[in-house]
């Protein structure tokens, strides 16, 4: 794991980070989490999100932002996105 275990400065979250925290993604996916500079608790909040552990905040959900955002809007891209024909 990266030298800063719980995203508070430092070097970023490494590819086993992100392998780790999101399990079997594609390696695309992994590339471009990395590439958002996403740190590791904006990456964890947007698991959370995706696997839909929000709703369980009830009032204390707030909106994802940032890298937070950046990293779900790639969880929940379609596998085959860019590979369809028009």
């Amino acid at each position: 794991m990266s030298s800063d275990p719980h995203g508070l400065g430092g070097p970023g979250p490494s590819y086993e980070d992100v392998r780790h925290l999101c399990g079997d993604v594609a390696d695309w996916k992994i590339s471009a989490i990395l590439a958002t500079g996403a740190t590791l608790d904006e990456i964890n909040a947007a698991i959370a999100w995706e696997a839909g552990e929000d709703d369980v905040m009830g009032g204390a959900r707030r909106p994802l932002v940032g890298g937070a955002a950046a990293v779900y809007d790639i969880l929940i891209a379609d596998e085959d996105y860019g590979d369809e024909e028009r």
